[in-house]
This record gives C-alpha cells, structure tokens and sequence, in this order.
C-alpha cells in the first residue's frame, strides 16, 4: 500500500515556507525549488539497495557499501516539473532523466498528455516522477499510468506542496505507489489551485504569467 511520506526537517520546512512567499525573487524560488528537492532525494533515495566491495584506503583494505543494482530514473511533469531535476542530479548524477508533458484543460480541469520521452531501460530503473505541486492529482496519476504501461514498476511520486484532494487520488489510482511531500494542504480553491499552498509553481519558476 502507497504511503504519504511528509519531510518536515527543519531544513526543508524553513525552505517551504521561503517558496510560499509572495515576495520571493523568481531567481530566489528556483533556487530554492532545486535545493528542496535535494534534500528531499536523500529521503526519497533511503531505500537503494546496497552490496559490499573491497577497496583500498590511503591506510589499508577495506569492505565498504556502494549502491547496488538499480539505477535511478527522473520523470518530470513538464513544465513545472523541471525546476526539481537538478537538484535530484547533485545526488544521483548519474540518473537519466525522461519527460513527460501535460497540461491542465482550462475547462474541464482534466490532464491532457502532448510529450513523453523516456529512457530506453526505463523499465529496469528505480523511477521518481516530479512535479512540484499535486493539487487534484490528475496529472500525477497519468503520468504514473503512462509509466506503467510502459513496463514500469517501482515508481515514488516526489512534490512540494501536497493537497488532501491529490494524495487521496494517487492513493485511489496507485495504491503501490510512495508520495513524498513536503508539506500537506488540505484545499484547492475553485480554480483547482492550491490553498495556501504557493501560488502557480510553473509561473514563479520561469517568471511567466
């Protein structure tokens, strides 16, 4: 069964609260976007399996752990999405990166698909789908059903700013699927934003209205 996963340290709370900020600088929100989403990839990442190697020190031989197996795949929602990919890649910079794109019909507030770009072993890799908000969920759970069918199998849902409404819908959609959050809300307001949440992510990322 999937898990609502909240960060709250300190670290990351004080960083959440500076993306809630009106005032704060397109400059000053990316790069705290991509901070964020570092700190969260050490959590997302906890679970990599490890395997025992000898190396030599300056000192001596030594068994010691590195990560096994599994590579790890980035899939941002486009466009939002992307402000979150570098910071995942200062901890995992070999990590191949695919993309898929949605957008939200302005008038039934339904995902619509235009772009998917995947790794070509997509299927083998250990995948963490990005998007900085999940508000109705929508997105999330197509994204997710699009990596699916694909042949994908071990995938964790990274964001932000959860809303109640989002989190119950992946649930409900891919009840085998993670969500990490950063903070939870528990509105949207009538145009599917969410509330308090931080405004238009996509927007204050590229300083688009």
């Amino acid at each position: 069964m999937g898990r609502l996963i909240l960060l709250d340290h300190p670290l990351v709370q004080h960083k959440i609260s500076m993306l809630r900020d009106k005032e704060t600088s397109t400059k000053d929100f990316r790069e705290l976007v991509e901070e964020v989403s570092m700190l969260m990839a050490y959590e997302v990442t906890r679970d990599l399996p490890l395997k025992e190697i000898e190396i030599e020190t300056p000192i001596c031989k030594a068994r010691t752990n590195v990560i096994s197996g599994r590579s790890i795949g980035i899939i941002p929602i486009l466009r939002a999405g992307l402000g979150m990919v570098n910071g995942i890649l200062r901890l995992a910079p070999n990590a191949k990166v695919g993309h898929i794109g949605l957008y939200r019909d302005p008038v039934t507030m339904d995902p619509v698909e235009y772009y998917c770009k995947l790794p070509c072993d997509a299927e083998e890799r250990d995948l963490i789908v990005v998007d900085p908000m999940l508000a109705t969920g929508g997105s999330a759970s197509m994204a997710i059903t699009f990596l699916k069918q694909r042949g994908c199998q071990r995938i964790k849902f990274m964001c932000l700013v959860a809303a109640k409404q989002g989190v119950e819908k992946l649930m409900s959609d891919h009840p085998d699927v993670d969500i990490f959050a950063a903070a939870y809300d528990l509105e949207l307001n009538d145009h599917c934003y969410i509330v308090p949440g931080l405004g238009d992510a996509g927007d204050r990322l590229f300083g688009t209205k």
